[in-house]
């Protein structure tokens, strides 16, 4: 029989829809189900016997989800593009462009690992990743699964469909997207989405074929209004700006994943909240490619649900968080901004996953939810209640390491130390192939032009 495990010996703050705060609490699980959550001496008592993991006085939460990442740039670290980069759609063509696709087949396998391992150890048991690899995309996503399966945790992934390499490139992320979809869709922990680039690299021939190839009820995983040349661009080369072509094409639903969504107008936020689309705001992402900032609290007055992403700035939701709270502040030059929106934007994250692995619990520490749970290594140093544990956690725990990560009931991440995976392993090979992958960046021509 499946062995009974506890974390306890901290402050559980349980989610769902009515979350608590509960002193001096526990988590109990068998398998990949909570049994219960609540005071630890009572729940003990119930359990005697369990392994117990010790949170060391610090947080009990959720598992994380991050709702936009980008895995492929794990071995962008350090890489000097050597030219100018003076805009964002410089940042694309001489940087990200040429990176994509000096990719190979192992460099896409030890980024996704490498990223796997830094998200075990930021405490995200939830991963939606956006892919892309036009030298090779056939295969890719399997590359990526494989990766997440062997680190533990559960993703969302797809293939970046663009038209920037030619309609064959399309085509074929098109068909990697379809393929890895049919493959994946009884999969609990690792399912697929299509995935497109933006509005202005994206013909109409191509959306078409994406509307009419896409299975009912499959995702769509795209960026939009990132930067003003995806709106200036769209309307120069289609007559139509992002979230109007998404909805020409039957695009815009339920299923979309809207990531940046900065440089829209009014009427377009409320069409997103209207066809129940989602919006990931990715402020660290934003404010290093200077691209502006999503206003969540004012787009969340519009009835759009807003979730929080990294881009592949790094894995951290919490310190993605915090980053929004404190642009939003700094943004508004008031000093008591940043309740409005921000709080909301982890719970949001959990209410979309919940969307896309149809599970209805995900995210809440109580009884028959999945065992996806965290420990902060931040013992609140005054009252944590109901009422301030988001204060509680942008000045404060935001910062902490996390001790222990369990993703449906195994056990990650173990007094910091991961049990899945060897981060020096990973990081040495990674040291072996980066070098030959710069070489092949530095080879690359940098001036594709944008399609238009």
């Amino acid at each position: 029989m499946t062995e009974t495990q506890v974390l306890g010996n901290g402050t559980l703050v349980t989610g769902g829809p009515a979350p608590q705060v509960v002193p001096q609490g526990a988590v109990a699980w068998r398998g990949e189900r909570i049994l219960e959550a609540g005071p630890e001496a009572s729940l003990m008592a119930r359990h005697r016997g369990a392994r117990y993991l010790d949170a060391g006085g610090g947080l009990i939460l959720p598992g994380l989800v991050n709702t936009h990442h980008h895995f492929y740039s794990a071995l962008a670290r350090g890489l000097d593009p050597a030219v100018p980069m003076a805009s964002f759609p410089e940042v694309l063509q001489r940087l990200w462009w040429r990176l994509d696709r000096a990719l190979d087949p192992e460099c896409i396998r030890i980024c996704a690992q490498l990223s796997v391992a830094e998200c075990i150890r930021q405490g995200c048991t939830t991963v939606f990743d956006h892919h892309a690899s036009p030298s090779c995309i056939e295969g890719s996503l399997d590359w990526i699964a494989e990766a997440v399966e062997e680190g533990g945790i559960s993703a969302l992934l797809c293939y970046e469909i663009s038209d920037r390499n030619g309609s064959a490139g399309a085509w074929a992320g098109l068909g990697e997207n379809l393929r890895f979809l049919q493959a994946r869709q009884q999969d609990r922990r690792i399912r697929g989405v299509v995935g497109l680039h933006a509005s202005f690299t994206l013909r109409d021939e191509t959306l078409a074929q994406v509307a009419d190839r896409r299975p009912a009820g499959a995702g769509c995983h795209i960026h939009v209004a990132e930067d003003p040349v995806d709106v200036e661009a769209s309307h120069d080369a289609f007559g139509l700006g992002p979230i109007e072509r998404l909805d020409r094409f039957g695009l815009l639903d339920e299923q979309a994943l809207l990531a940046h969504a900065i440089h829209l107008e009014d009427r377009h936020y409320e069409r997103v909240a209207e066809a129940g689309s989602v919006l990931i705001h990715n402020p660290e992402s934003n404010a290093n490619n200077g691209v502006g900032r999503l206003d969540v609290a004012r787009t969340a007055g519009f009835g759009c649900t807003i979730g929080l992403g990294t881009d592949g700035m790094s894995s951290s939701m919490l310190r993605s968080l915090r980053f929004a709270f404190l642009s939003h502040r700094g943004a508004t030059g008031d000093p008591s901004a940043g309740f409005e929106g921000v709080p909301a934007l982890l719970p949001a994250n959990l209410t979309i996953a919940r969307r896309f692995f149809d599970e209805p619990r995900l995210g809440e520490l109580a009884e028959g939810a999945p065992a996806d749970l965290i420990a902060l290594d931040s013992p609140p140093p005054t009252p944590i209640k109901d009422d301030n544990a988001f204060a509680q956690l942008v000045y404060g725990a935001s910062e902490a390491p996390v001790r222990h990560t369990i993703a449906r009931g195994t056990v990650l991440l173990e007094d910091f130390c991961l049990t899945t995976l060897d981060p020096e392993r990973l990081a040495a090979r990674a040291r072996e192939v980066s070098p030959a992958l710069w070489d092949r960046f530095y080879a690359l021509d940098w001036s594709t032009p944008f399609i238009g």
